[in-house]
């Protein structure tokens, strides 16, 4: 496995393309409410990527077997777990929940950063969905020290959703983040028994080093975590049509505490 190492001046150019995620993803905040079209919040996010010298990332990203992302961020509706294509047609509403992701491109390093977000007054069984995936992050970030490693990781996140009474997406991980938005190595939210298991799923038990840079992104569902990918190539859903939510930070690991690069 290749792992690339960022240097300080690397990881300091990483910490600015993060800061202009962050800044998509309070603009978009300040703009969720019922009424409002996913294009809508594309745009307002395209516009604030650009407008900081940076690229989208996700806009024309290649998929086997599918046609390339249409858009600069994702944004999954209730049950839909990740990958949702922004549209005009897609009308947010009162009590919905929005996962909007997105990434950039800047001075050669990525930024990339999802949150899920409440449309108006929700449910309080459905603010504590929210609540645990967020907190399943902090919980990520605070296990992302020497000298753990990928598993210590993927097991702390695992353990805490699975406490709380919910369960974490399977098919989906973390992942490196550097000079390009998917590196080695894969971070899960979850670890198999099986050694054997993991190896099957391309996964490899790395320890932590300084320097290292990756997405964490608890991905978490309130009923069974079985999935299945709609027509359009992107769009996940969970097939009980249970909610989800999601939240992401790319953070860089130190030799104390890590650092989250996609803060303002």
């Amino acid at each position: 496995m290749n792992v690339h190492l960022k240097t300080p001046d690397e990881i300091a150019i990483m910490r600015e393309a993060g800061r202009i995620v962050a800044r998509a993803h309070q603009a978009m905040r300040e703009a969720v409410r019922p009424g409002i079209s996913t294009a809508d919040l594309d745009k307002i996010a395209e516009t604030v990527i650009r407008d900081h010298g940076a690229t989208p990332a996700f806009l024309n990203y290649p998929k086997q077997g599918a046609p390339n992302f249409p858009a600069t961020i994702t944004a999954s509706i209730n049950n839909e777990l990740v990958h949702g294509i922004p549209s005009p047609n897609r009308i947010l509403k009162e009590g919905d929940i929005i996962s909007l992701d997105t990434g950039c491109h800047y001075q050669g390093f990525v930024g990339d950063a999802a949150v899920t977000l409440a449309v108006g007054a929700i449910p309080p069984a459905v603010q504590r969905l929210l609540d645990v995936t967020e907190k399943a992050l902090e919980v990520g970030i605070r296990a992302s020290v020497l000298p753990n490693d990928i598993r210590s990781v993927a097991l702390a996140v695992q353990n805490f959703v699975e406490r709380q009474g919910y369960s974490v997406a399977r098919e989906y991980t973390g992942h490196g983040v550097g000079r390009a938005m998917h590196e080695e190595p894969q971070v899960p939210n979850w670890w198999p028994r099986s050694p054997k298991a993991g190896k099957r799923r391309g996964w490899e038990n790395v320890p932590l080093h300084v320097g290292m840079t990756y997405a964490l992104e608890p991905m978490v569902i309130a009923g069974r975590n079985d999935l299945r990918e709609l027509s359009d190539g992107w769009t996940v859903v969970t097939v009980d049509r249970s909610l989800c939510a999601h939240f992401e930070h790319t953070i860089a690991i130190t030799d104390s505490q890590p650092i989250i690069l996609t803060l303002p």
